[in-house]
């Protein structure tokens, strides 16, 4: 049976002392009976919590039915979204899925790009395609926008009667644009739970149709954020990684350190990062406050910002993200004239060498006065990257009580859309 995940501190040695971790318990304790209590800021928006367990059997087999249908009658599912609309089942899909194998589902909606959306449009002309379309209210511009696009293109393909068998809304229950819509033309509709924002979606019909489109396994994801979940409770900070790892960068924001890079050495975290950025980005950074959120992909950017990190101002910390099971692995072989100098190496295998790298880069920058602290799991299935979402869900939701602000809202991100709607000449503004 696969580990669960853990949270290695050795580096943070110096950096944060045991007395300061026990002066921040009152915060952490304040943070989790809000959360429970659910009368804490932004309380309307808490059933993530429960999604693990929570979530019907019923909705997880029309979820796996409707995803096998989708596989069934097309070569490429089209996820039409933003933000939280795609970024989980992105982060999902590219840590789980070959990455040189032909991958069935594509993403739309997430930029204004015509020339990527050309592009992904006359890759699929000759292809059978399916839709999903996410988004809660449906007037977001940009998914709006390609969906637009995208349901011509389907219509045109197939014909607007048989086009309709093709479009799945993710959606609001009762109201909104997309609602609205998808009653008009007939498609068939999943709900987003008016008590889930965007960001922590990943484990409604948001993330799991996608994924499930994909091939993975989603009651094994939902099973490890169970498991992830039901470690969450605990007020003993050893035996609750989520809650140390919130305390952590807490005190480190306190002593300056106002950037934090999450680091991996597997490029399939790639997705995940990203979505770890928008998670804590949107979560914590308001009202003057935050922590910034950067990643890095190991050992590919120690050949470029790697030199800031190890040397720069030391106002950054660093979370690796790692995965001790390599499943995909060479052994180096012996050279007879060994011209490169690398038989030393000949017998280890390449997945042992990369951890090598790990413990050697978190050592050099613990020595160079960045702190750093170390995310493991098992290895890459769904049941880990089910703990990891939870557990960087969680740990958002305390981080951002204990920096007392709404870790639920996102009030800036209104700010440039009323700059475009402007420029734009949209009606009423």
């Amino acid at each position: 049976m696969s580990k669960d995940l853990s949270l290695d501190t050795r580096y943070m040695k110096g950096f944060v002392k045991p007395a300061e971790i026990k002066e921040i318990m009152p915060d952490v304790e304040k943070a989790h009976f809000m959360l429970e209590k659910k009368n804490g800021p932004g309380n309307g928006y808490l059933g993530w919590m429960d999604l693990p367990t929570g979530t019907c059997e019923c909705l997880v087999r029309e979820i796996e039915e409707t995803a096998a249908h989708m596989r069934a009658i097309s070569d490429a599912v089209i996820v039409v979204g933003i933000g939280g609309s795609y970024l989980g089942a992105k982060a999902a899909i590219e840590m789980l899925t070959p990455e040189f194998v032909g991958r069935k589902v594509f993403f739309a909606g997430h930029n204004l790009s015509a020339s990527y959306l050309n592009g992904l449009l006359m890759s699929l002309k000759d292809k059978e395609v399916t839709v999903n379309v996410i988004s809660k209210s449906g007037g977001t511009t940009e998914p709006a926008i390609a969906f637009r696009i995208i349901e011509a293109f389907v219509e045109k393909k197939y014909g607007k009667e048989n086009a309709a068998k093709r479009i799945v809304c993710t959606t609001d229950a009762a109201k909104g644009t997309l609602k609205e819509l998808a009653d008009k033309r007939g498609y068939k509709t999943l709900v987003i739970p008016d008590d889930v924002g965007g960001r922590f979606s990943v484990l409604t019909p948001v993330g799991l149709l996608p994924i499930a489109c994909a091939g993975i396994d989603i009651r094994e994801l939902l099973g490890g954020a169970a498991s992830a979940r039901e470690r969450s409770f605990s007020m003993d900070l050893e035996a609750n990684p989520c809650y140390m790892y919130a305390a952590l960068r807490n005190l480190l924001l306190r002593k300056g350190k106002k950037i934090e890079i999450l680091s991996n050495f597997d490029g399939r975290f790639h997705y995940l990062a990203e979505w770890w950025k928008q998670l804590f980005g949107e979560s914590e950074g308001k009202g003057g406050k935050g922590i910034f959120p950067a990643a890095c992909d190991f050992t590919t950017d120690l050949h470029s910002i790697g030199q800031l990190i190890q040397d720069g101002e030391r106002n950054i910390f660093e979370t690796f993200l790692i995965a001790e099971k390599e499943d995909r692995d060479f052994v180096i072989p012996q050279s007879d004239d060994d011209l490169d100098n690398l038989n030393y190496l000949s017998g280890k295998s390449e997945g042992a060498i990369n951890f090598k790298a790990y413990q050697a880069v978190a050592e050099a920058h613990f020595e160079g006065g960045v702190p750093n602290s170390s995310v493991i799991v098992d290895n890459i299935s769904p049941r880990s990257l089910g703990q990891l979402f939870y557990f960087f869900e969680k740990a958002a939701a305390v981080s951002g009580y204990i920096l007392g602000v709404n870790p639920f809202d996102q009030p800036g991100v209104e700010a440039y859309k009323k700059k475009m709607f402007k420029l734009l000449g949209k009606p009423g503004v």
